[in-house]
């Protein structure tokens, strides 16, 4: 299978272009954040205020990273399990223009409809393989909350960070299509 190679901002044809199953290798600058750093953004959202980070086109990672050890960018950075973003994320797509998100399992269907409404994409990063992601973790800054310790927003340059199109801007749906494979007698 080919590895199509992506750039971030996403640009937004790019973005409808991918198809759930597509293996993808991302170059760029993502964003990290968790449910704490998502509360605090929906929150200043909610009161009209600016994210202390500019999300439009931009990718975020459900990932809270360790401390770093001596002489490397970034310690484990495993993906978060998504699910915990949900109630934040369609505010996040239409008011904050996020185009695309990192993390691991399903996603509610109020993200997906908001997903499809605005061509974004979800990938989800290769479970157990936190040493390998960060690998690809050439940059990491704390840009804000830093008061959340793990769960800060960071800044991370990344280059060949290997996921997977979990849930395309179509809807399609890898952990609905890919089970739905291998069962007998449907």
């Amino acid at each position: 299978m080919d590895i199509k190679r992506i750039t971030t901002p996403l640009d937004p044809e790019v973005a409808r272009s991918l198809r759930c199953g597509d293996m993808v290798s991302i170059s760029g600058t993502i964003f990290t954040g968790r449910d704490a750093a998502h509360a605090r953004m929906t929150a200043a959202l909610d009161a009209g205020e600016e994210l202390p980070v500019d999300l439009q086109g931009q990718v975020i990672y459900y990932a809270g990273p360790t401390p770093a050890k001596p002489g490397h960018v970034i310690g484990s950075c495993g993906p978060t399990t998504s699910g915990r973003m949900d109630a934040f994320t369609p505010q996040m797509i239409e008011q904050a223009g996020l185009a695309g998100m990192v993390g691991k399992g399903p996603r509610s269907q109020d993200v997906i409809d908001a997903m499809v409404e605005h061509g974004v994409v979800y990938f989800a990063a290769v479970g157990g393989a936190a040493a390998l992601i960060a690998s690809s973790v050439k940059e990491c800054e704390v840009v804000a909350y830093d008061d959340l310790g793990p769960e800060a927003i960071r800044r991370l340059v990344v280059e060949d960070y290997p996921c997977i199109v979990a849930i395309d801007a179509h809807g399609g749906n890898l952990y609905e299509d890919g089970p739905a494979r291998y069962r007998v007698g449907q």
